[in-house]
């Protein structure tokens, strides 16, 4: 039978949903203070590696996703790669409010491509 390479991930690293609970699990005990040094060395060193773990997974997912930009003249959806690593805080926070609170407009643009509600998104 061949090997199943749909799933980058390594037989032996954890999903990212283990890895959260496992870094859990790290924490918990920890906070417990029922360990000795050594111990909670070794779990602190495995929380890192978990920790490290979770932040590689939600990276390569926010990679991965896409903006609908428009719809082309067949219809088609129109998606570009989504990008906002150049954007401050503020203006991340800004752009989710905008996108919230935007209204669809009654008439498309000269350039309703580049639009992202425009009327015939729907």
């Amino acid at each position: 039978m061949p090997k199943d390479t749909s799933n980058p991930i390594s037989p032996d690293e954890p999903t990212f949903e283990q890895a959260l609970l496992e870094l859990e699990q790290i924490v918990r005990k920890l906070e417990e203070g029922q360990l000795g040094l050594s111990d909670s060395l070794g779990q602190y060193e495995a929380g890192v590696k978990r920790l490290q773990q979770c932040f590689a997974a939600l990276e390569k997912a926010e990679r991965r996703i896409e903006i609908l930009s428009g719809v082309d003249a067949a219809g088609n959806p129109v998606t570009r790669p989504f990008s906002d690593d150049d954007l401050a805080l503020e203006e991340k926070a800004g752009a989710r409010s905008r996108r919230r609170s935007s209204k669809p407009n009654k008439t498309p643009p000269a350039d309703a491509e580049d639009v992202d509600d425009g009327p015939a998104l729907f």
